[in-house]
């Protein structure tokens, strides 16, 4: 099946970041899933205040990962990330469980919308 997470991680230090990528992605590829692309959107404000692990985030630095895998290694993977003090938020979507060819339409690529300034 092909889902999409999308995780914040505290801002401050992208080693972090990449990090908590490669440790989702290593459960990942070691169940025999395969990573279709991986994004790095940058350190941008969260909707609302968030209080994690006593602390308190008006910002995070956010990524998306798409990737196929079982629904138990994307149970792994929400409970890993639930685990980790550094994660201020995550969502895990399954993006389709239809057909090879419906999702070999859907590729690894995840654009960002650009925000107007004011």
């Amino acid at each position: 099946m092909l889902y999409e997470l999308i995780a914040i991680v505290r801002p401050g230090n992208l080693a972090e970041v990449k990090e908590i990528a490669r440790t989702a992605g290593s459960l990942v590829l070691q169940s025999g899933g395969t990573i279709r692309g991986i994004t790095n959107w940058g350190v941008s404000s969260l909707p609302k205040r968030t209080r994690k692990h006593q602390a308190l985030y008006h910002e995070g630095h956010y990524f998306v990962m798409r990737y196929d895998a079982s629904s138990k290694t994307q149970d792994d993977v929400r409970k890993t990330l639930g685990l980790d003090p550094r994660m201020i938020k995550f969502s895990s979507v399954k993006l389709g469980s239809g057909t090879l060819e419906s999702l070999s339409k859907i590729g690894g690529q995840i654009p960002w919308q650009s925000r107007e300034t004011s």
